[in-house]
């Protein structure tokens, strides 16, 4: 029988401002929290004990900040064996706004990951020296990096990971790898496996289909799509149990001309998830990268595709955001809304490739009626292109940073420097204003659950609550890099009961965890309490 796990919320309300308050000016804001963080941050990973980890490449000379206690690596670049005293890697911790140093000793540059659900950071391929390696990250006040040189079967650059069922990754494509592989390896003989879609996808020349967009559908499949369409695939029997159809206009969405996509926030109702939709946005049309190669930066795609891959006959509904983008992120906030973020607005990914930055943020708002969904959000004034990233904390920020075009650290008579800084984006949810009815939650003993189990919500509100406006979501933390956050996925539990007060001020209101592996993988996750819109600063559960 699922257990039952108590906690309290306490929601102080304020006269000054109410869950449903709404302005036509965003008030979203941006702060910058370091002015030099000594790497470029290429990829992220948020870990559960609230720090974040952060890595560019090792094979471009030193960066601005050097390895503790005088350590050293060697390393070939420019065709030379150099010694290098400078991290490629960083943790920072986002309660201390602090980073130390970390030491990758080979290549990491465009590689993929996944949390694990023990917490550890799994990290696979890269370049060089790098593309067959598995490294592993555990963190705590002194750990570093340990690597698995021939962790991999194949070579993975550009690939993409997602974290299965039974807590095994898989690993889908890279540059000229058509297949896929699993990690941890069940035996010594496991094999890489076929994925002909990798083939046909792939444009000569132009490749679009490096790091595909890979979602796990709750019935346990794949959805994977490249370059311009997407099949279901049933990876324990390397069987296409569905095409999807082409994406209206044909263009491409994946790196290099180089989009985005979430999974949109799973709603379970009665133990099932029966509304599911993929939301892909931007990228760059047919012919972009080759004329960017050869100095003409064609404008980026301003067009997305949402599509019910649920539906027995699915088709694409398009959309048109306000600002077209190129290398934009998409992320799922506590809310269920999406944030689009980065990038620019002309040419494509790859060194000096892309022109025009968007400083402007978009909110998608998936529960509007279709033509109001996007909103303009207040603009950065920092430029955020080839390989930048973002990433959701559980205070509801986002974090954003990277952004280095050239092959090498390049501050100087370029249009767009190396960055090294490293800001938060704080969403509208987080005014100030509405700080009186936003959730606090005061977590039990409890934050390890089974599937199923039901958690009963207490919570107070000295102001009007409306019981329909009160939602709990779960939250994975996803690995992001080259505009597409890794095993990304949004959870509205499902209630048991509408919100009843049982006292004065008081109510409660009863949800079920998700059913199984397939609806949540085993792992860890943020939970949100959501009231009106506006989430709660999460809490790290664990559940499997």
């Amino acid at each position: 029988m699922a257990s039952t796990i108590i906690f309290l919320i306490y929601l102080l309300a304020a006269t000054t401002a109410t869950a449903t308050t709404t302005t036509k000016q965003p008030t979203s804001k941006w702060t910058l929290l370091q002015s030099n963080i000594g790497i470029t941050a290429m990829h992220m990973q948020l870990l559960p004990n609230d720090r974040v980890l952060i890595y560019d490449r090792t094979d471009f000379g030193a960066s601005n900040l050097s390895l503790a206690n005088g350590k050293c690596r060697e390393d070939r670049y420019d065709y030379v064996l150099k010694k290098d005293c400078t991290a490629h890697s960083v943790e920072y911790d986002v309660v201390s706004n602090s980073f130390r140093p970390l030491m990758v000793l080979t290549d990491v540059w465009c590689s993929s990951g996944s949390l694990t659900p023990d917490g550890t950071i799994v990290q696979t391929g890269g370049f060089n020296d790098g593309d067959h390696v598995v490294r592993v990250f555990k963190s705590c006040d002194t750990c570093d990096w340990k690597e698995l040189k021939s962790g991999l079967i194949n070579r993975r650059w550009y690939a993409t990971n997602h974290l299965l069922p039974g807590g095994r990754q898989i690993i889908v494509g890279g540059r000229r790898q058509y297949n896929y592989e699993f990690y941890p390896k069940i035996s010594s003989t496991e094999k890489a496996y076929s994925l002909p879609f990798l083939v046909q996808t792939n444009d000569p020349n132009l490749e679009n289909n490096l790091y595909p967009f890979v979602f796990l559908n709750p019935d346990g499949n794949l959805f994977i799509f490249a370059n311009n369409r997407a099949i279901l695939f049933d990876y324990s029997r390397n069987r296409v149990l569905k095409k999807y159809p082409q994406i209206p206009g044909g263009d491409p969405r994946n790196y290099p001309s180089t989009g985005s996509a979430v999974l949109l926030p799973l709603r379970i109702v009665q133990g099932n998830v029966t509304v599911i939709e993929v939301l892909v946005c931007g990228g760059a049309p047919k012919g972009a990268f080759m004329n960017s190669q050869n100095g003409t930066f064609d404008g980026a795609l301003k067009t997305c595709g949402r599509i019910k891959i649920s539906d027995p006959n699915p088709k694409w509904v398009m959309e048109s955001m306000p600002l077209a983008r190129v290398m934009g992120d998409m992320l799922l906030l506590p809310n269920g809304d999406v944030l689009i973020i980065n990038g620019g607005s002309a040419g494509t990914a790859g060194w000096e490739y892309g022109r025009n930055p968007v400083f402007h943020p978009v909110v998608y708002k998936p529960d509007n009626p279709l033509g109001h969904r996007f909103e303009i959000q207040t603009p950065s004034t920092i430029p955020r292109m080839y390989h930048s990233t973002a990433i959701l904390v559980r205070d509801g920020r986002v974090l954003v940073g990277g952004s280095n075009p050239h092959i090498y650290y390049n501050f100087t008579n370029v249009l767009y420097p190396t960055e090294l800084r490293f800001e938060a984006f704080s969403p509208s949810y987080l005014d100030p204003r509405l700080s009186g009815a936003r959730p606090k939650i005061l977590p039990g003993s409890h934050t390890q659950f089974s599937y199923g189990d039901q958690v009963i919500i207490r919570f107070m509100v000295l102001g009007h609550v409306d019981p329909k406006t009160v939602s709990v979501t779960m939250v994975a933390p996803s690995f992001n890099t080259h505009s597409f956050s890794m095993n990304q996925r949004l959870l509205i539990l499902e209630g048991l009961n509408t919100t009843v007060p049982v006292g004065k001020a008081k109510y409660e209101v009863a949800v079920r965890l998700p059913p199984s592996c397939y609806v949540a993988p085993e792992n860890y996750y943020l939970l949100f309490v959501v009231h009106g819109q506006i989430p709660s600063e999460g809490i790290w559960v664990q559940i499997g």
